[in-house]
């Protein structure tokens, strides 16, 4: 039997870090490994006999360290960020100088550069520890990363200023910068490069770990909602007690402007809640006795008394996290080459920068030029870019869509949505609220006044009743006026009920008036056995259904629309929200072969459905899109899940998932050209190390940018 097991990676300075540490875990029997470098996890599929120490071991003999998470809502201590901050004010004071003197010889005074040595060596020393203590590291374990290149190029660009400033001639008064045409070999001095590859790298990585840290809130807000304390009721009594105390069946409060502390059924009250934290909906939703509520909802009204029916990890929220979480830890195939990319890349420049050296020293174009070139080679090359390209904007697209109610469950559902040319509906619950809903009222007499009369003997029997239907008639007589007592109630399935109002012997069954209309349910209401009326009732259209499907065409989708309802309730519902395939009276099994046969005609299919009818249709498409009012079962079958329940959600989720999927292929590309244009101008002797270092940070910082760009994403409010 296997199990997943997580763990918090620490050590990790670049995207070959991450490399590593995968394929020492993937050496181990049974075990299917990922690590994320933006994120500093690991996550991998174990069998049974391994335990979360075993993977420890592994990656602290790689040079790491490990350790099991801490509850997903705790947040990360900043030290190492204060840290590296500190090492960045330090190194920017001291390099400021040394590089303004370097590079203004109207500015340079008799033994200046015996100044710049003392204000380059302890940011060479001090600010640049991180990337010496990494790579002696990872030199202990016969591996090499970005900081074994960031190392070797400043200590080398340190050590030859040093080598020249005492044994050669560059510690003599009016010595110039080796840059200017009067330079001599024995004048060369890289003290601003050395200074200024270490300062702007520091900045990148400082800024680096900001954004990564920006990238995160959206999750970190999402845990942060659920609520504290809760007040229970014990016997009649309220007691406080911490949210995370409470039990499956306890009765606890919800007063006004409370936080509902976990998923649960209204016992007693009504009111409206806010969900919009939870799902991005503005609109308050309604809830009475025996509606389900969601933790980290707000109560809006009035005091409810809820029944737990999930708390800890099995809660909605909890479950939203997971699943943002996975997604996370994803990874687009063209990620993965570039992780091979990045794997290799390292001995690679390496290489590269000693043939740089060798070539411009042996065509005779001097040590400087030749030192110079090899210098840059090291400085420009960082794989960072790459392994960063995914992840943040994973780490940004999933959680922004988490705030917005939709829950991608990886990057492989990203790349679906690219190819999905077709979109297939279920029709209850999805395009129409799955509830129904009195339409209309008629009376057998023929006279309007009598339809309220009608309705009210029908909702007194219903009021009994646990038919969707009876609730419906129950529910919308009750809104037009009290309603009298009923005994005697009897239940026939299949056919009505019955049961005695004010004396009257009243039943409810089904029944129409010849102008019925075909695409609506009717029932007969009787008393004494004669004919008073009947009632029309309908699952009604949601009111943003047709608006959805609209914007779904404007994506290049075309939608179906799949139900096991009769031909003409799909007909009239189809037309209403502007779908013209239709397929009715489909059973479960016939909506997987509706999704199989569109496959085989070569379109690339997404299904949106709700039901546990629907989670084999779910699973079998190249899409699945859940609603998150729906059942567990089709939520776990999806590829992505609209936690508002709305078909408006759909587009959005579309949306996103495309935009999501940009911005990775868009932070691929530019890592990749970065790394193509800057290493040949780095060899060819085009590039100062210190400007190398410039750009090499800023690719970094540059893909982490854009990524958050995800954070400004919103819904399709264009109009239908």
């Amino acid at each position: 039997m296997e199990r997943v097991i997580e763990l918090e990676i620490g050590g990790m300075t670049c995207a070959a870090c991450a490399n590593r540490i995968e394929k020492k875990l993937n050496r181990i029997d049974g075990v299917s490994a990922t690590v994320n470098y933006a994120t500093e996890k690991a996550r991998a599929t174990v069998p049974a006999a391994l335990s979360a120490a075993d993977l420890i071991a592994v990656v602290e003999k790689t040079g790491y360290t490990a350790a099991e998470p801490q509850p997903l809502e705790a947040a990360k201590p900043e030290a190492s960020r204060d840290t590296l901050r500190d090492r960045l004010i330090l190194s920017a004071v001291l390099s400021v100088p040394v590089i303004v003197l370097a590079m203004v010889p109207a500015w340079q005074f008799d033994y200046w550069q015996w100044l710049s040595l003392t204000l380059a060596a302890p940011v060479v020393a001090y600010g640049g520890w991180p990337f010496h203590r990494s790579a002696v590291v990872n030199l202990r374990h016969g591996a090499a990363t970005m900081d074994t290149l960031v190392s070797m190029g400043t200590l080398a660009a340190f050590g030859w200023s040093v080598w020249a400033l005492f044994l050669g001639d560059a510690g003599m008064p009016g010595m110039v910068h080796p840059f200017s045409l009067t330079a001599r070999e024995g004048d060369a001095i890289y003290l601003e490069a050395a200074a200024g590859v270490t300062t702007f790298l520091l900045a990148g990585r400082y800024l680096e770990a900001r954004a990564k840290r920006h990238a995160g809130d959206a999750l970190r807000a999402l845990l942060s909602l659920g609520a504290k304390n809760v007040t229970i009721l014990e016997n009649g009594a309220e007691r406080e007690i911490p949210a995370t105390d409470l039990r499956v069946n306890t009765l606890f409060l919800v007063r006004p402007g409370e936080k509902v502390a976990t998923d649960g059924e209204v016992v007693e009250g009504s009111s409206a809640l806010d969900v919009s934290l939870l799902t991005g909906e503005s609109v308050p939703v309604e809830v009475r006795p025996g509606d389900q509520v969601t933790g980290a909802t707000i109560n809006a009204g009035g005091r409810l008394v809820v029944r737990a029916t999930r708390v800890g990890a099995d809660t909605q929220l909890a479950q939203m996290a997971r699943l943002v979480e996975e997604a996370q830890n994803g990874k687009a195939a063209v990620q993965r080459l570039a992780d091979r990319i990045s794997g290799v890349f390292v001995p690679v420049v390496i290489a590269l920068a000693v043939g740089t050296l060798g070539y411009w020293t042996g065509t005779g174009q001097g040590v400087t030029a030749a030192f110079t070139a090899a210098v840059a080679v090291l400085i420009i090359a960082c794989p960072c870019a790459l392994g960063l390209a995914t992840p943040t904007a994973l780490l940004v697209g999933t959680g922004r869509g988490a705030q917005m109610g939709i829950l991608i469950r990886g990057v492989e559902a990203l790349e679906s949505t690219r190819r999905v040319d077709t979109i297939v509906l279920d029709k209850t619950g999805t395009v129409t609220t799955g509830r129904m809903s009195v339409t209309s009222v008629v009376s057998a007499s023929g006279d309007s006044e009598h339809e309220d009369e009608v309705l009210r003997l029908a909702g007194a029997v219903e009021t009994a009743s646990e038919h969707p239907i009876g609730r419906a008639i129950a529910e919308a007589a009750r809104a037009r006026g009290p309603l009298p007592a009923i005994t005697d109630f009897q239940a026939t399935a299949g056919v009505g009920v019955r049961g005695k109002v004010e004396g009257f012997d009243v039943a409810v069954a089904a029944g129409a008036p010849g102008q019925a209309q075909d695409a609506q349910t009717w029932v007969e209401v009787t008393r004494d056995g004669d004919t008073v009326g009947w009632i029309a009732l309908a699952d009604t259209v949601r009111p943003s259904s047709a608006g959805a499907v609209a914007r779904l065409k404007r994506l290049g989708l075309e939608p179906m629309l799949v139900t096991g309802d009769s031909r003409a309730v799909a007909d009239a519902v189809a037309a209403e929200v502007g779908i013209t395939r239709v397929e009715a009276g489909v059973l479960p099994a016939g909506k997987v072969d509706v999704v199989k046969q569109l496959q085989s005609q070569g379109r690339s299919v997404a299904m949106v459905g709700d039901g546990v009818n629907d989670a084999a249709a779910l699973a079998q498409a190249d899409l699945g899109l859940a609603m998150g009012a729906g059942t567990d079962v089709a939520i776990q079958a999806s590829d992505l899940t609209l936690v508002r329940g709305d078909l408006t959600a759909a587009v959005d989720a579309v949306r996103l998932s495309r935009r999501t999927l940009g911005i990775i292929r868009g932070n691929l590309f530019w890592a990749f050209a970065y790394n193509v244009a800057g290493l040949p101008l780095a060899a060819a002797g085009l590039l100062n190390p210190m400007i190398a270092g410039a750009a090499m940070a800023f690719s970094s910082v540059f893909v982490v940018l854009n990524s958050l760009r995800l954070r400004g994403f919103g819904p399709d409010n264009q109009t239908a």
